[in-house]
C-alpha cells in the first residue's frame, strides 16, 4: 500500500475549508458535485484516529466558544498569535485596531489568513522568528495552542524564544486542557502507557493526515495547570492567573520574570 507524502496537511486541509466555506477557489466533491466537509484526520501513536470538521479553523467571532473571548479581553499592546493558522484569532484583534502578527509554519494556512485580510504574517518557527528584531507586549497561543510547548524537553526552549522576543512585562496567554478527567479507558490507559515511558501523561505523540498527505510524527502537550507550572520552574515566565471557567478548558496567563 502506498504511503502518505509527507507535506504540507493543515494548509490544504484550512485552503479547502475556506473554499467550501465561500465558494472561493476548488473545493473538493463528493459524487462528483456536490462540496464535502473538509474533515482534519489526527493520528495518535497508539492507533487511535479522530476526525473533526476543519471549519472551525475559519469561525468568526459569534461562533466562538466563551474563553476565547475572555482570552482576547486579555490581550494588550502589540500580539503575536502563535499558530494563528487561518488568522481567526489575529483578524479579530486587527478589527480592535491592535498591533497583530499572525505566526505559524503552514505556507498554506499563512495564505488563507492574508486573503481573509490579515495584514501582517509570519511564515516560521518561534526559534526562528527569535532572531527579529521586533518586541511584543502580548504573545496569544490560543485554540488549544498551550500544546505546542510539546513536553518538558521543549518546553523551555520555546519559551527562551518568546522571552527573546518579549518587552518588559509582557504576558503569555495560553488554552490549554487538562486531560485528567476523563474515564474514557483509551484514554486513560494512553496516560498510564505515556507515564510508564516517562513522559507525561497528556504528552501526546500525533500526526495529521489530510487527502494523500500526512505530517511527520510529533508531540503536542495537554496537561494539567500543576504540570504547566511545573514546566515554567527555571524559565523567564511565571504562572499569574488561571480562568477554569469552561473546564477542563482553561486559559493561564503568564507575565516574564523581572530581568
Amino acid at each position: 500500500m502506498d504511503q502518505p507524502v509527507i507535506g504540507d496537511v493543515f494548509g490544504e486541509m484550512v485552503r479547502d475549508a475556506y473554499a467550501v466555506r465561500t465558494g472561493i477557489g476548488p473545493r473538493p466533491l463528493a459524487g462528483g458535485r456536490m462540496p464535502r466537509p473538509v474533515i482534519e484526520i489526527i493520528e495518535r501513536d497508539d492507533g487511535l484516529i479522530n476526525g473533526a470538521p476543519a471549519d472551525h479553523y475559519l469561525a468568526e467571532p459569534d461562533e466562538w466558544p466563551a474563553h476565547d473571548h475572555r482570552a482576547l479581553r486579555l490581550c494588550r499592546g502589540a500580539t503575536l498569535d502563535i499558530g494563528c493558522g487561518a488568522g481567526r484569532t489575529a483578524l479579530e484583534l486587527q478589527r480592535r485596531g491592535m498591533a497583530v502578527t499572525g505566526l505559524d509554519i503552514s505556507p498554506g494556512a499563512i495564505e488563507v489568513a492574508r486573503k481573509r485580510g490579515l495584514r501582517d504574517t509570519v511564515l516560521a518557527t518561534v526559534d526562528e522568528y527569535a532572531r527579529a528584531e521586533t518586541r511584543y507586549d502580548t504573545f496569544a497561543m490560543l485554540g488549544n495552542n498551550l500544546g505546542l510547548l510539546e513536553g518538558p524537553e521543549r518546553a523551555p526552549v520555546f519559551l527562551a524564544a518568546l522571552a527573546t522576543l518579549a518587552r518588559p512585562g509582557a504576558r503569555l496567554i495560553a488554552h490549554g486542557t487538562d486531560p485528567y478527567g476523563t474515564t474514557d479507558p483509551v484514554h486513560v490507559g494512553y496516560h498510564r502507557r505515556n507515564r510508564e515511558r516517562g513522559r507525561l501523561g497528556g504528552q501526546l505523540r500525533l500526526r495529521l493526515r489530510y487527502r494523500l498527505q500526512s505530517t511527520d510524527w510529533f508531540d503536542y502537550l495537554v496537561c494539567s495547570v500543576d504540570e504547566l507550572e511545573q514546566l515554567l520552574v527555571g524559565t523567564p515566565w511565571r504562572l499569574t492567573s488561571v480562568d477554569i471557567e469552561d473546564k477542563p478548558y482553561y486559559l493561564a496567563v503568564m507575565e516574564l520574570r523581572n530581568r
